[in-house]
């Protein structure tokens, strides 16, 4: 299995399973069933409501704990100093560990402390009710506790990392935003290299099993691209393995999320496939800076974020 080494010489595994959209009574077993195959690196949240299921599958895990890569994230309503250890810690009771490999803050967005998701004006904070740093300070305590091993971001663009970077006495080691052939990212990518921030792709197959509320009328289906097809008919593979394996060639960390026995096993095995140089520039040219999470549902009335403001400051 491939792995990227952090600063401190740890190895996180390329490729994990994700656990967005993993419902009750089904994210339990498909964890356990990942485990089986030789996934070691789960991502999790607890805005995703499964954490507790994940930890009775994990309790199952008969290796070593060392073994296994466990990441998780902050919600936006747990920015504030006091709010981040409780919020880890509960992440950690629920997943029944004693630490995290990797607890990302999930979005640049405020909450009220309580509030999942918003239903007016009065339920969110601005920016720049909560800086950045305090929140990171408060996430570099729960490194020197013990409580995580490493510390990053999710859904930040460059000039929010650059925020980070300038008052981090830990490093992000990660920064965890949408990446697929219709959304590559370049900059980003090489920005991150050059820092040292590794990035992990999620809804790296279009994510089109998301909520209704979250899709568009015209939205395009990844899987569906013909070139994406064309190379997969090659390689005798299927679309799916074709757009992992893509993600790992670009050296970047990859957690497709399935509850499917089957399809838990053909993710896994994405990892053999080797696309050459032409496969990679047939794909490169599909590039359409198409966001399927586009965070819209954040900034919608008279929210005090834009969708400006998320993806572009």
């Amino acid at each position: 299995m491939k792995t990227h080494t952090l600063a401190n010489g740890d190895r996180i595994p390329a490729f994990g399973l994700g656990t967005w959209k993993s419902s009750k009574g089904q994210v339990a077993v498909a964890v356990q069933e990942a485990l089986k195959i030789g996934y070691r690196h789960i991502d999790c949240a607890a805005i995703y409501n499964n954490e507790a299921e994940i930890g009775q599958a994990l309790s199952t895990f008969n290796g070593k704990r060392s073994d296994l890569w466990l990441t998780s994230k902050l919600w936006n309503d747990s920015h504030s100093a006091e709010a981040v250890r409780p919020a880890l810690e509960k992440t950690l009771l629920d997943l029944r560990q004693d630490y995290l490999d990797l607890y990302l803050i999930h979005w640049p967005i405020h909450f009220k402390k309580g509030v999942v998701f918003p239903r007016n004006l009065g339920e969110m904070l601005p920016p720049e009710a909560i800086p950045v740093g305090e929140t990171w300070q408060a996430l570099e305590e729960c490194v020197r506790a013990g409580l995580t091993r490493h510390i990053g971001v999710s859904n930040f663009t460059i000039p929010k990392v650059q925020q980070v970077l300038a008052q981090a006495a830990i490093a992000p080691a990660m920064n965890q935003i949408e990446l697929h052939p219709y959304l590559q990212q370049e900059d980003m990518l090489a920005f991150s290299r050059q820092k040292g921030v590794l990035l992990t792709a999620y809804a790296p197959l279009g994510s089109g099993d998301r909520p209704k509320g979250m899709k568009k009328a015209d939205e395009p289906v990844l899987l569906n691209n013909t070139v994406i097809a064309e190379v997969a008919k090659k390689h005798q593979a299927s679309p799916g393995q074709v757009l992992i394996a893509w993600a790992l060639a670009r050296d970047t960390v990859v957690i497709p999320k399935s509850v499917n026995p089957k399809r838990l096993q053909e993710n896994f095995d994405a990892q053999q496939l080797q696309l050459d140089q032409d496969d990679m520039a047939r794909i490169a040219r599909l590039e359409r800076g198409w966001r399927f999470v586009d965070g819209d549902s954040f900034c919608t009335g008279d929210s005090p974020y834009t969708l400006q403001w998320l993806w572009q400051q």
